[in-house]
């Protein structure tokens, strides 16, 4: 027999269940009962589920009371490696962090022989270009040069930001500072103890020498002992997102950082990560 919610609810209505002590209401019921539902083996315990709240409603919803609770403690385990509230005093959007030396711009002949494809069509190049890195351990990309205007733009009036990275115990913040065409990337507690001379976790370089054929070329490196490669590509999608200016929320949470310190909520960007699902 499987009984459904809107059974389990209505029993509970017309059988005037006594909530003596507990703290929990009826909406809140409610509310667990349809949280129940949700559960991929639902249907498979109605039954008991029904019969529990039938023969021992006091029980019942003891169990619900504590499940909720064990719900409340997880999320604040979720989040309790991230302390926001000293960011704003450690990390100073306006005065952006100057590094000690100013490394020339990376040039695409470095590590690109480019006069093999001068004469290929964008499309050509994207593809060698996704062939190259293929089997290295670093990320890349292909950005429309109309995009990248954009881009650089917005790295220049927004030279520095954080962006939140899952962790097994929560959040960790990685701060993302813009030179040139290139970003560093650097934990944030890191910064918090060595200042600017904190290692780089990734360092993203964007090879504008290709723009005539309409294309930025991207390689990111990172260190292999702070991320890995799904990570250092969710810094990376993360950047573009924000830094492409195509959702106004990001962009306004760039702007916020940058010119309004004071009303920004660094738990609204783990809002935007959870919505993104990246």
């Amino acid at each position: 027999m499987v009984v459904s919610v809107s059974n389990l609810l209505r029993f509970c209505k017309h059988n005037q269940v006594v909530f003596r002590n507990f703290s929990i209401t009826m909406a809140n019921m409610e509310k667990a009962l349809e949280d129940l539902q949700k559960n991929p083996y639902f249907d498979k315990y109605a039954d008991r589920i029904a019969a529990l709240q039938k023969t021992s409603p006091e029980e019942f919803l003891q169990r619900v009371e504590q499940q909720q609770k064990i719900k409340k403690e997880e999320q604040k385990r979720k989040f309790a490696s991230v302390d926001t509230r000293q960011f704003s005093s450690v990390l100073n959007p306006k005065s952006p962090i100057q590094s000690t030396s100013s490394p020339e711009q990376k040039k695409l002949s470095d590590i690109f022989k480019i006069d093999l494809v001068v004469d290929k069509e964008a499309s050509e190049i994207q593809t060698i270009w996704e062939e190259y890195h293929k089997n290295k351990e670093v990320i890349s990309a292909t950005v429309p040069q109309r995009v990248y205007v954009t881009l650089q733009q917005h790295m220049v009036q927004y030279p520095t930001f954080l962006f939140p990275l899952p962790r097994s115990q929560g959040y960790e913040f990685i701060m993302c500072q813009n030179h040139g065409h290139t970003v560093h990337f650097t934990p944030l507690l890191a910064y918090q103890v060595h200042k600017e001379n904190a290692p780089e976790c990734l360092t993203m370089v964007h090879y504008t020498e290709l723009e005539n054929k309409g294309i930025v070329l991207m390689r990111g490196e990172y260190d292999k002992n702070v991320l890995n490669g799904q990570e250092a590509q969710c810094l990376a999608n993360q950047f573009q997102m924000y830094y492409s200016g195509h959702e106004e929320k990001k962009l306004k949470l760039l702007q916020n950082f940058t010119q309004n310190p004071e009303t920004f909520k660094h738990m609204n960007l783990i809002s935007q990560l959870e919505n993104i699902g990246l």
